[in-house]
């Protein structure tokens, strides 16, 4: 037997072993599609579902004084000035070790209470998520508020994400609002999802969380927290703000006093962003065109600070000054509102990739 005919039975068996763990990871790859396929959380579109109100209390909103609403995307605790994230260019997944997050979320908390806010909407709050080491980052919010009401609504619920490596892994995330007054109710209103599968079995599923609190005009204050399409090629964004638009035009159509606030991931037209120049590159915002939208709704957003920093690379150590920022966070209110003050705080991005947005109002 010569050398090559020697040689061939090695080739073979080491093909043989190449060929069994392509099937072996084809056949791994297949059963987590079926399974993502098969526990995927997927309510219809527009399908509305009352989400519990927890800490429950009696107060009553005052018929004459101000309102004081705070929105803040907190970044899952895990996106301070150290982090960058592979979705935005970076190269990180897990951004936060457990005392980071903790201490992320308890400074994040301290800041919020330092505004002695009526209403807080906050997004992208962990419930249950490996990137945010499994803490309950709600329960965290209700020990720092005990007087306020909760309700959350899930915008991102997955057992593993599979990608990139290492792997996002499970995620539990929502939005949440906290009230210093009685709501009616609480209501999760699913918004269109813009992916086909499968990508859409490992995705968000974004939606509208719509309280009501009674006024003693018998009007209600509608509250409404949002956190909109991020990476998509557009179509989502817009579909999700007309399904916004005809839900607030609705609201003020009857008189109550609406106001919605979170995180659009696109800025509005009225607003000048001339200040946060797109940089080539880097991931852009949408635009809301408001001359789409009734006029009884007005659009706030505060141009002198931006609301978030891109995460293509950590804050940290960076030139503040040559780093893309945007404006992508705040509010729609109701025309029978007046607004008193809209001001972003400037805190620096150290515990979270956005900054809190105040308004104050007033019924008018």
């Amino acid at each position: 037997m010569n050398e090559k005919a020697k040689k061939r039975p090695v080739f073979l068996r080491i093909l043989k072993v190449i060929l069994i763990i392509v099937l072996v990871l084809i056949a791994a790859f297949g059963i987590i599609v079926a399974y993502l396929t098969f526990s995927e959380f997927r309510p219809a579109e527009g399908a509305q579902e009352e989400v519990e109100i927890r800490q429950p209390n009696d107060a009553v909103l005052p018929e004459d004084g101000s309102i004081r609403i705070l929105t803040w995307n907190i970044g899952y605790g895990a996106l301070g000035s150290n982090a960058d994230f592979f979705m935005d260019g970076g190269k990180s997944v897990y951004t936060a070790d457990q005392e980071r997050v903790t201490g992320n979320v308890a400074s994040i908390l301290d800041s919020i209470a330092s505004q002695k806010p009526d209403i807080v909407f906050l997004q992208e709050v962990d419930v249950d998520s490996s990137r945010s080491r499994h803490i309950d980052e709600t329960d965290l919010a209700m020990k720092a508020f005990p007087q306020m009401e909760a309700s959350f609504a899930y915008n991102f619920s997955v057992p593993f994400v599979p990608y990139p490596l290492p792997p996002i892994g499970t995620v539990g995330s929502g939005i949440m609002t906290l009230s210093a007054w009685h709501q009616t109710s609480a209501l999760r209103e699913a918004l269109p999802c813009p992916f086909s599968w499968p990508v859409r079995i490992a995705n968000l599923k974004r939606c509208l969380l719509i309280s009501r609190i009674p006024a003693e005009d018998g009007k209600e204050l509608v509250l409404v927290n949002l956190h909109l399409e991020a990476y998509d090629d557009g179509e989502g964004k817009a579909a999700q703000t007309s399904q916004l638009r005809k839900v607030l035009e609705d609201e003020a159509s009857r008189g109550n006093y609406v106001i919605a606030g979170g995180d659009f991931n696109q800025v509005f037209s009225n607003v000048d962003a001339d200040a946060y120049p797109a940089q080539e590159g880097k991931w852009q915002a949408g635009a809301v065109d408001v001359s789409e939208f009734s006029p009884d709704l007005q659009f706030l957003m505060d141009s002198e600070t931006p609301t978030c920093r891109s995460l293509d690379q950590p804050y940290d150590g960076a030139d503040p000054e040559k780093f893309q920022y945007y404006m992508i966070d705040g509010f729609i209110v109701s025309s029978n509102l007046k607004v008193k003050s809209l001001r972003t705080l400037d805190q620096g991005f150290h515990w979270t990739d956005h900054n809190p947005v105040l308004l104050e109002v007033e019924s008018g």
